[in-house]
């Protein structure tokens, strides 16, 4: 009964929306990478890296160049995109799987 006052028949049920999917997965990688451009702006992205790397038995051999706004652009807007059409394409083939299902 709730389904019906819901609007979800037995079909859409489990169903994930394909838009909210690829907007939730885009945020996060695009807020990830933000967080990142942020690190490298503030100057302490070096010292993060030389800390997670030691911290892994690694010896750093990569340097963190200075920051530069459009290569940051470039990474957040990337890496969005990526993640928008990731996390559509999963929801869609989400709901094509369960619908298929018996």
């Amino acid at each position: 009964m709730t389904s019906h006052i819901l609007g979800l028949d037995e079909s859409r049920r489990g169903a994930i929306g394909v838009h909210s999917t690829g907007l939730a997965l885009g945020s996060l990688l695009g807020g990830a990478h933000l967080l990142w451009a942020l690190l490298v702006a503030s100057g302490f992205a070096q010292s993060v890296m030389d800390f997670i790397f030691w911290l892994h038995f690694i010896r750093p051999v990569w340097v963190i160049e200075g920051f530069n706004v459009g290569k940051a652009a470039g990474l957040i807007g990337l890496t969005g995109v990526i993640g928008y059409a990731l996390g559509a394409a999963f929801a869609f083939l989400w709901n094509r799987l369960r619908r298929a299902s018996p």
